[in-house]
């Protein structure tokens, strides 16, 4: 078993790897982005998917937002997407969020929460923020529920599960 396999949760049981024998598939992500595109996460078998799950009217969203768009720009080179889910909230705040951020990774409006629904085996309804971690074969392989600390903690958890992939 490599370390990748092996799954823990810290202290807090905040952040959560789970075994590659354990993850199952993640729900259907697809709507429309904040900037009038379409995303579709089942179109992105093969690579590892951040998703965050996010409001504007959120402030653990707002102090994570830097270190989540450094982690997307560090780990594109590796072919890691980045996507958001802006849940519970309107596009024009949600719009203004990104600008305001310089978020340059695809944002999903989830208006009335329907797509993190589709989550909920995985995240509390009411854990925002909360990011995700979908291994190459389309499943929930690490979840972080709070906000994500630091980008060396996602860059960290997103090498663990690109090594699982290998």
């Amino acid at each position: 078993s490599t370390t990748a396999d092996a799954g823990f949760i810290s202290g807090d049981g905040t952040l959560k790897v789970v075994a590659e024998s354990l993850r199952k598939p993640a729900p259907a992500v697809q709507g429309r982005t904040l900037t009038g595109g379409v995303f579709d996460l089942a179109k992105q078998r093969g690579k590892v998917v951040v998703l965050n799950v996010w409001g504007s009217w959120c402030g653990p969203c707002r102090s994570e937002a830097p270190a989540l768009q450094r982690a997307n720009v560090a780990l594109k080179a590796q072919g890691v997407e980045f996507v958001g889910l802006n849940t519970r909230d309107t596009d024009d705040p949600a719009r203004a969020f990104i600008r305001n951020f310089g978020i340059t990774y695809p944002n999903i409006a989830d208006p009335k929460g329907q797509i993190q629904l589709g989550f909920s085996d995985t995240l509390p309804p009411a854990a925002i923020p909360s990011t995700l971690i979908i291994d190459q074969q389309g499943r929930v392989a690490a979840r972080i529920i709070g906000p994500v600390d630091s980008q060396t903690t996602l860059t960290n958890l997103v090498d663990q599960v690109l090594a699982s992939g290998r």
